[in-house]
This record gives structure tokens, C-alpha cells and sequence, in this order.
């Protein structure tokens, strides 16, 4: 069985890929769920990293829920209403919250569509670039259920409530020029090229100190829900710390002394 998520580290970022293409990467599988924490959890005690890129293998991004299961009611699908809650909470639902708590930086490399659960999984991440033959669909009134996995948060933020809710409402897809104009994603490729330019934004992410991208991506996290008053107590804190790191003092003398910065993460 092959796995299902393939990980391939370049330098200081890693690729993600989705590794089921023959069902089009559908995230509701138990092993997928696990597999994409277990990336996350390795990442954030690697300080060594400093970006990572999530695509999908073969033609499509990520199809969302597996409609077969869903007709069957197997898996996170089965059960009495108490039982399919829990299946979402402890299943499906691990995703964003995974996601959501990753220490680097994020890009979506989205290379096919991304339907239902694959949308809100491009949404997780923190930047995204689509290939042109990339589509969009918020489609899960299309299968007569609503977004279970945070997908009414996500959406809104990205693409502004009205346009949110006409793509929740009908469940119909956009296209990936569409979602440019709508600033869901920051660019539109042609798919033979789509991971060298998310390996570009990815490295102009990674030239930077990596403590002090991790705190910057918790501040931007913190700054959704937080009071300005409690995000600027939070930014006091983790300025003082980065003012006291060795990065900090090379960022500074490089600009001063025009050169490119060496930073080690120290």
C-alpha cells in the first residue's frame, strides 16, 4: 500500500503531496488524517525548516469526502448522529486544526481541483498558487451537507462573506482566473511550471530568520481573533525575544553593510 502522503525535503522546505490519485486525494481516509498531523508535528520540531508546500499527486488537488463512503455510511460516515459528530471531531476535523497550528509558512500548490474538503484544504494553508487547470467548488450542498471541516471560517476570510456565500450557496465551482480575481489564490500558472513557482515563493519565504517567520505566521494567526491591545502585548513579547537573537544582529549588519544576510536560526 502505498503512502498517503508522499514528503520530499529540498534545503530548508518540504512538499507535501497528497498520494492517492487514482480516488483523486480524498482527505476523509484515517491514514490521510494521520499522515498529514504526523507532517505537521514533524515540522514544527524541525527548526531547520522554514516553508512547506502542499499539492496533490496526479490530476486533481484533493476531491474532499469520498462520496463513496458517504453512500455507504462507512468510515467517518457511519453511525447514529452522536457517532457521526465524533467521527468529524476526531477525524476530518483534525485536519484544520493541524493546519491551523503549523509553525512555517504554508503554500497550496494547487494543481486540479479542489472540491468540497480539498477547497477548505487549500484554505488552510497560508498561501496559494493554482495551476490554470485548477477549479474550486464550496460544494458540499451539492451532496446535501454543509462544510464540517471549518470551511465556514476559512472561506469568508480568503474571499469576503458575500462571495463566500454565493460559493457555499449554489456549490458551484470557480475557476482558477476566478479565484485570482476573487485574491483566493496569489497566482495562476501554467501546470508544467505550478511547483517551480511555489518553490520560488517558497525560497523568498525561507530567506528570512526562521524564529522570527514563525513568530510573524503566529502573530498574523493571533491578530483573527485577538484584541489589538492583546496583540500588541503578545508582539511586545516575542519582539523583545527576536531583538535578542544572532539573526536579528546579522539582518542588521547585512543591510548596513549591503550584503546578502547568512542567517542559522540561532
Amino acid at each position: 500500500m502505498s503512502e498517503p502522503i508522499l514528503i520530499d525535503r529540498s534545503g530548508d522546505v518540504v512538499v507535501w503531496t497528497l498520494n492517492n490519485p487514482a480516488a483523486r486525494n480524498p482527505l476523509s481516509e484515517s491514514d490521510t488524517i494521520a499522515a498529514i498531523e504526523d507532517a505537521v508535528t514533524a515540522a514544527n520540531r524541525d527548526h531547520s525548516l522554514r516553508a512547506a508546500i502542499l499539492t496533490g499527486a496526479g490530476s486533481a488537488f484533493s476531491s474532499g469526502g469520498n462520496v463513496k463512503h458517504m453512500r455507504d455510511r462507512a468510515g467517518m460516515f457511519g453511525g447514529t448522529p452522536a457517532q457521526l459528530r465524533q467521527g468529524y471531531r476526531h477525524g476530518i476535523q483534525r485536519i484544520p486544526k493541524a493546519l491551523y497550528h503549523c509553525e512555517i509558512p504554508t503554500i497550496a500548490a494547487v494543481n486540479g481541483p479542489a472540491i468540497g474538503a480539498g477547497c477548505d484544504l487549500a484554505l488552510m494553508c497560508d498561501m496559494r498558487i493554482a495551476a490554470s487547470t485548477a477549479a474550486f467548488a464550496e460544494s458540499f450542498i451539492k451532496v446535501g451537507i454543509i462544510p464540517g471541516d471549518g470551511g465556514a471560517w476559512l472561506l469568508p476570510r480568503a474571499i469576503g462573506m458575500a462571495r463566500a456565500c454565493e460559493m457555499a450557496f449554489t456549490g458551484e465551482p470557480i475557476d482558477a482566473q476566478t479565484a485570482l480575481e476573487w485574491g483566493m489564490v496569489s497566482q495562476v500558472v501554467e501546470p508544467d511550471v505550478l511547483l517551480d513557482a511555489a518553490h520560488r515563493l517558497a525560497a523568498r519565504v525561507s530567506a528570512n530568520p526562521p524564529h522570527v517567520l514563525r513568530m510573524t505566521k503566529r502573530l498574523l494567526r493571533e491578530g483573527q481573533q485577538q484584541s489589538l491591545e492583546s496583540l500588541l502585548e503578545l508582539s511586545a513579547a516575542m519582539q523583545a525575544i527576536a531583538h535578542h537573537t544572532d539573526d536579528h544582529r546579522e539582518a542588521v549588519a547585512a543591510m548596513l553593510e549591503r550584503r546578502p544576510p547568512d542567517f542559522t536560526g540561532r
